[in-house]
């Protein structure tokens, strides 16, 4: 089953673990080309970097679906898209604070709360990036 599949709102855990393993693919890719593209001094050096990627975007992927999700629930409105908001919100501000930057986390949930309430609506209202017309 996939992260659409689950009804909004139920089965939180379920929800987390699939943004978390979505965050840690991310993370290992992202860090696999950043360890290509800046080469490192020393193994341990790469090892870190890569650890350190991955672990941040697994965390972001997890605060997001955690919250998405909890906030599903408690303003007992499941589909609305304020609750994407507040989920890629959260990771922001996360963000912010393991850069130990406001502006960071400032812009970066503003950012990803706004790219995931489109990505709901999107979703809500069957908009399609790719592919061919709907006659």
């Amino acid at each position: 089953m996939g992260y659409w599949d689950l009804e909004e709102g139920k089965d939180c855990v379920g929800k987390t673990w699939i943004t978390t393993k979505a965050g840690t693919a991310l993370g290992l890719v992202g860090s696999a080309y950043h360890i290509v593209a800046f080469q490192p001094d020393t193994t341990l050096q790469a090892v870190s970097r890569a650890t350190n990627a991955t672990v941040t975007m697994a965390s972001l992927g997890a605060i997001f679906g955690m919250t998405t999700c909890l906030a599903a629930q408690a303003r007992d409105a499941p589909d609305d898209p304020l609750n994407y908001f507040l989920g890629g919100c959260a990771s922001g501000v996360f963000l912010g604070a393991r850069t130990h930057s406001a502006m960071t986390g400032t812009t970066a949930c503003l950012g990803l709360g706004t790219l995931a309430m489109f990505t709901k609506i999107g979703k809500m209202e069957g908009w399609r990036l790719a592919g061919p017309p709907r006659m």
